[in-house]
Parts: structure tokens; sequence; C-alpha cells
């Protein structure tokens, strides 16, 4: 096979006619759409497996109303995994929370048309099975990667399995998330939204697997929120979507504000700027303003959990953090390092990403 791979005739783009060959662009937009998809999705599941981490060293009553944190409470906490369709999308999305966030295999299920044909991940541990409504009713975070076609019944199917707090992440782009809310009944969903750059150079490689393209520090940097080298710009509201997600993940455990305050600074603010050394004070810190108006913060009694958050509301609407994190220019050079570490890649302050205003909100309609 190795005599075939610079044989021009072997190649994909050998049987289209010259004038065509413009449209070879979309190859390369596909491949780091897909990537970047990838790669998102691992950064949300790494912040979510690391705040289980924390919310298991929290003192064992952590509120009045909520159980102690026994070893059932426990188990409670770890994040579990659902991903619904497994076509060429799916299997990848698998490999790298696999091989990129480490998920325990035991943690991760797949439900799929064709779970007979999932050998080397069954042989991993993964449970491959075809049960739409199991895997909903176990996760915590629900992956759906299936086609638009096939949504509105697995919505139906799913719908009255999901437990409240379960994060519903769809990579279904062609369904808007309010029309999902209707569909599932359900208000925790998350959907990255992304917008292309019309000349882009490609980055993104030809036929590498996504886990193995991750481990390219060119990818990687390409990857990272806001950046638009690669052609493909991920829309601010997927991050105010994660911070919100795991409030409400906090919420839902009846942890107390000015707790989960300190857990998304544990979570976000841990990687710092060499300006951060030199002066302490421009370090940013999360407020309960960055997250509610003001009049709300004010009537908010001290010792209570966040109320619950609509995510679908979050991500089509403007929000305090909206407002906070496009002004804050050291805030996102935090995450943009954050993002860069969870994947192994260190960087300076000079190669961080810089969109001078950062992207805002796409207008969604319900169809």
């Amino acid at each position: 096979m190795e005599m075939l791979d610079n044989l021009e005739s072997m190649k994909f783009e050998y049987g289209i006619p010259e004038e065509e060959r413009y449209w070879l662009y979309l190859q390369g937009r596909y491949r780091g759409l897909m990537i970047k998809g990838c790669a998102h999705a691992a950064f949300f599941c790494k912040m979510f497996f690391d705040l289980s981490k924390l919310l298991q060293e929290l003192p064992r009553i952590i509120h009045s109303r909520t159980v102690s944190f026994d070893a059932a409470a426990t188990e409670d906490v770890k994040l579990t995994v659902g991903v619904i369709g497994c076509g060429h999308i799916g299997r990848q999305l698998t490999n790298v929370l696999l091989k990129t966030v480490s998920i325990p295999p035991e943690n991760l299920q797949i439900s799929t048309r064709r779970p007979d044909s999932l050998v080397e991940l069954r042989k991993l541990g993964v449970r491959c099975i075809y049960d739409n409504a199991a895997v909903a009713n176990w996760a915590k975070v629900l992956f759906l990667c299936c086609l638009p076609a096939q949504l509105p019944n697995i919505c139906l199917e799913i719908q009255s399995k999901l437990d409240k707090s379960c994060i519903v992440y769809s990579f279904v782009s062609a369904i808007t998330i309010p029309r999902l809310k209707t569909l599932l009944n359900h208000t925790n969903i998350v959907r990255p939204q992304y917008q292309f750059v019309e000349k882009f150079e490609n980055i993104w490689g030809e036929n590498e697997e996504v886990p193995a393209a991750l481990r390219n520090s060119s990818i990687i940097r390409g990857t990272c929120p806001y950046n638009s080298l690669g052609g493909v710009i991920l829309n601010v509201k997927w991050l105010e979507g994660l911070c919100y997600a795991l409030i409400n993940a906090c919420t839902s455990r009846g942890v107390f504000h000015s707790q989960v305050l300190k857990l998304l600074n544990k979570l976000f603010l841990s990687v710092h700027l060499e300006s951060c050394k030199t002066d302490p004070a421009s370090c940013p810190k999360f407020q309960l303003t960055d997250f509610m108006n003001k009049s709300y913060v004010r009537n908010l009694y001290k010792k209570r959990p966040f109320p619950w958050f609509d995510l679908t509301t979050v991500q089509t609407k403007e929000t305090p953090f909206s407002q906070h994190i496009s002004a804050t220019r050291a805030l996102q050079d935090h995450i943009s390092l954050l993002y860069c570490e969870t994947f192994g890649l260190s960087i300076g302050e000079e190669q961080l990403p810089y969109i001078s205003t950062v992207i805002q909100p796409l207008e969604e309609v319900s169809d």
C-alpha cells in the first residue's frame, strides 16, 4: 500500500476538472470543523471530569437538603458520558474522549444501530448497545451525533428519560437550540456554533485520525477558542454554555454560590500568564456579577446555590458573562492557556489567539 501513496491517480482530487478544483477548500473546512468539534467536546468533558473530582473533595454535607457524600453519593458525582450515533463523527469523538480526556471506558456508553461493528471499542470496555433511552437515562453528559432526519424520533425516545441535570451536547448543526428545547422538553442543552473565514490556510492535514491530529501543536492552536486559524471560528456562546452548565451541575447538588465561584476559579484560572506574577491584581477572578445582573445579586442570600440557568436562553441571548468575557482580554488569555495545556501544549503569551471583538451571539429562531 505504501507504493500507492504518491500515485497521482490515487489522490482525491485526481478526477476533478481543473475549473472545479476551487471547491476543494470545502474538504479542508469539513475536516477542520470535525477536528475542532471533537476538540471542543473533549475540553468540555475535561472540565466536567475535573469538576467531579473537586466535588468529591468537598465536605461531606454540602446543604441541609442534600444527601451526604457517602459511597453512593460519590458514585453519583462521577462523570458518565453517553453518545447517541456512532458514525464518522461519533466514532472520532469517542476515541478523542478515551485518549485525550482519559475517561474510563466503563464511564462511556454508545447507542448505535450497529453496535456489533464497534469491535475495537467493545474490547476496550466501552458498552455499545442499541438503546437510546437507556443511554440517555444513564449519562450525565449526552452527545447527539445522529443525522438531522433521525433526531425527532430519537428525541421522542429519550425526552422522558433525561434527568434535569443531564447536559445534552448536540452535534446536529441543522437543528437550532430553540427547536432542540422543544423536541426534548429540556433546557440543559449545549450546541456549539461555528462561523467560517473565506480565505484560510488548510492546517488540518488529510487522513490522520482526530486523536493523532490533536498531538500536532499547530492544529491544537488552530482549535483554540476564538482562533481563526484554519478558517473555522467557535462562537463565544459555547463557552458561556460551558460555564453555566458547570454552575447548574453544582446547583443540582446544592453547592452554595460562594463555593461555586471558588470551584470555577480553580477550574478556569489555574494556569496563569507571566504578567500575573508581576502584577497579581491583573489576574482575573470570577465574581457573582459576571454571571447574574446586579439587582439579582443584591437579593441573593449568602448560603444559597445559584439559580437554575436555562442554557438554551444563555446561548441565544446577551448575558452578563457575554459582556464580561468580551471586555476582559486577560480572561480570554487565561482560558486559551488552559485549553492548550489540556492537550499538552504550553504556549507563550505572544502565541495566544486574539480577536479584537469576541464573536457575539448568532440569532436563532424556532423552526
